[in-house]
């Protein structure tokens, strides 16, 4: 059975919404996201921010305004929103580009849901970025394109790539050394593990669709 998305519409660079929501789905605005929505044609179930990239608050009927004195990004706030809701799988989108240090904050997001068990997707331009923490990710035969995987905890151990043009078996990364860049899909059955620690994962859009199964959490 298909998890139910929670999909998250920030304010970064809009590289198209390439989603629709089907019955179960949420949908959440973080601020300036509301735009993109709007210029899409999807409705949102959700809107949260301080304004402060709208400069107004929209008229919807389920608005929750932030103060700009805080801790928590748009996104982040959104996204603890959806786990409220009972969310368990969430897609970002205009969450990279623009100012660096959102898409640095984004990833810091998606290692911490990894390591509550939680999976997140972040859609950029050309690629889709997600973690993962003591557990596995497959893709089909037919998926396409370039992947890396990047140490994002001090170490990973235990990590084995698997069906891909380079392979790995049982080895350390480390946040200091990009070892992972640039991996190939090959047209064989794939898979990215770590025993212990955190990864980061850039794919291309292609394969996203040819994910086998579920993400697997140790």
């Amino acid at each position: 059975m298909r998890d139910k998305i929670c999909y998250i519409v920030g304010a970064g660079e809009n590289c198209g919404l390439d989603f629709a929501p089907k019955q179960g789905d949420y949908v959440i605005a973080a601020d300036g996201g509301y735009k993109y929505l709007q210029q899409k044609g999807i409705k949102a179930d959700l809107l949260i921010g301080d304004f402060d990239t709208l400069h107004y608050k929209p008229a919807h009927n389920n608005v929750i305004t932030l103060n700009k004195i805080k801790d928590d990004t748009d996104t982040l706030a959104a996204v603890r929103e959806g786990i409220k809701k009972g969310y368990s799988n969430f897609h970002i989108y205009c969450g990279t580009g623009g100012r660096i240090e959102h898409t640095l904050a984004n990833l810091q997001l998606l290692a911490s849901l990894s390591q509550q068990n939680l999976k997140c997707f972040l859609f950029g331009k050309d690629c889709i970025i997600t973690a993962l923490t003591k557990g596995e990710i497959r893709f089909n035969c037919d998926a396409t394109g370039y992947i890396s995987v990047f140490a994002f905890s001090d170490k990973a151990t235990g990590v084995c790539i698997k069906g891909l043009k380079y392979q790995l078996d049982n080895a350390t990364l480390i946040n200091s050394f990009p070892i992972g860049v640039s991996n190939e899909f090959v047209g064989k059955i794939s898979s990215v593990s770590v025993a212990n620690g955190t990864l980061l994962i850039v794919f291309s859009k292609e394969a996203m669709g040819k994910i086998s199964g579920e993400i697997f959490y140790c």
